[in-house]
């Protein structure tokens, strides 16, 4: 069972998760870390992200356990008319902290607002869409109709590349856990709940506006290049060395460049450069329309040196660097191995790892992570503390298959 600080800022709120994949699990561990009490519910047997990959060798999801820790877990039948009402009280019931429902499963008629809202007026309801019409979509298909893939990747690629992380669920997620800390406080101050949804369509196309990449086509009528390992608008470019090591580096401010140019010994060739072309590398849009031969006189150092120089030579400059590394390589740096965030947990099923918590500390401290529940783990005691169920009616739930708790959600997967 998860456990809850009274210290932190959510203590004493109770949401209820209907979901599965990325952005609302992520929403409720969001949530769960900031002292709120996350009670997932799943199907029976558990939702289609149960199993979902990497798992360990004996198939436990890693990913599963990755994106509930901190949270409850109830199993129930959600198609059956009991199993569908007992979870509709567990969203309504449960005093001034509780009326919480998060969810990406749409367009089910029983736990929709104007439903729940019937029972329970200051509700808080907030679900998660693919796009603004009402319509599926999972970030993989928002990203392809939003232009990224088309300008990431090499130089002269003519295929669309998508990005390894999902940046619209991961976005969505924060989203949503800032829509309910937001509608909690407008509940505190007026009484009233909030009936919101949130496309994962928008998320991007919001983000995607913010940024400038839809702007520029409207404003300029030029469409992003494809840039490979540079960065848009400034001078940023990634290197290797003698040794095969790959370096990216970053220039936002002329002293970070006049660094670059004096570790790289390269000073005199830049100002050359600067000559030949009427150049004013002062300023950083000249220091990106002439990248490509900027970097052929850094490049020059780099080939020339290994690694342990580079980072040596680099290590007392202003320059904006890092060394790429696998994740077997950040999974034992100190980053990961002395950084608060990270403690030790012992994940049933899956086993002991560091494992992150909160990103943020509060008031000086780090909320260590929680390890996720097995689904169906928590069952009994939810319907018996929240909703105040007997032990004579919880058992004639789970023997109906109405509900189920660790050992008969197991049983459904064998």
């Amino acid at each position: 069972m998860a456990t809850h600080s009274a210290a932190l800022p959510l203590a004493g709120i109770r949401v209820v998760e209907i979901s599965s994949f990325v952005a609302v699990p992520l929403a409720g561990m969001t949530l769960a870390q900031i002292g709120a009490e996350v009670i997932r519910v799943d199907p029976v047997g558990g939702a289609a992200d149960y199993h979902r990959w990497p798992v360990t060798d004996e198939g436990a999801s890693i990913y599963w356990a990755g994106l509930n820790k901190g949270k409850r877990s109830v199993a129930a039948d959600l198609r059956s008319p009991r199993g569908q009402a007992v979870v509709a009280r567990l969203i309504t019931e449960g005093g001034p902290g509780g009326g919480i429902l998060i969810t990406n499963v749409a367009g089910r008629e029983w736990h929709s607002y104007d439903t729940l809202a019937a029972s329970r007026p200051d509700l808080i309801h907030l679900e998660v869409l693919g796009r603004a019409d009402g319509s599926t979509g999972v970030d993989y298909t928002v990203n392809a109709a939003t232009g990224f893939p088309l300008v990431t990747g090499p130089v002269g690629h003519t295929g669309p590349v998508n990005h390894v992380l999902p940046a619209w669920d991961v976005a969505c997620g924060l989203y949503a856990a800032l829509s309910i800390t937001a509608a909690l406080r407008h509940r505190d101050a007026t009484g009233e709940g909030s009936r919101i949804s949130l496309p994962l369509e928008n998320v991007a196309l919001a983000t995607a506006g913010n940024l400038g990449f839809l702007t520029e086509v409207m404003v300029n009528r030029t469409p992003r290049e494809r840039l490979g390992n540079s960065i848009y608008g400034q001078y940023g470019q990634d290197f290797t060395s003698s040794d095969g090591v790959g370096f990216m580096l970053v220039t936002l401010t002329g002293r970070h460049f006049r660094d670059l140019m004096q570790v790289t010994e390269s000073t005199a060739a830049v100002e050359a450069l600067a000559a030949s072309v009427r150049a004013d590398f002062t300023d950083e849009g000249q220091r990106y329309q002439h990248r490509d031969s900027l970097t052929d006189i850094f490049a020059v150092w780099f080939r020339e040196h290994t690694a342990d120089q580079i980072t040596a030579a680099l290590s007392p400059t202003s320059i904006l660097w890092e060394r790429y590394k696998t994740f077997s390589e950040v999974a034992v740096d100190s980053c990961v191995t002395a950084n608060p965030m990270f403690t030790e947990l012992r994940q049933p099923r899956i086993g002991r790892y560091l494992a992150p918590g909160l990103p943020m500390s509060i008031n000086g401290r780090y909320v260590p992570a929680v390890a996720a529940p097995t689904v169906g783990d928590d069952t009994a005691d939810v319907l018996r503390e929240t909703l105040a169920l007997t032990e004579r009616e919880i058992t004639q739930l789970v023997e109906d298959g109405v509900f189920a708790t660790t050992t008969t959600t197991e049983e459904a997967h064998r």
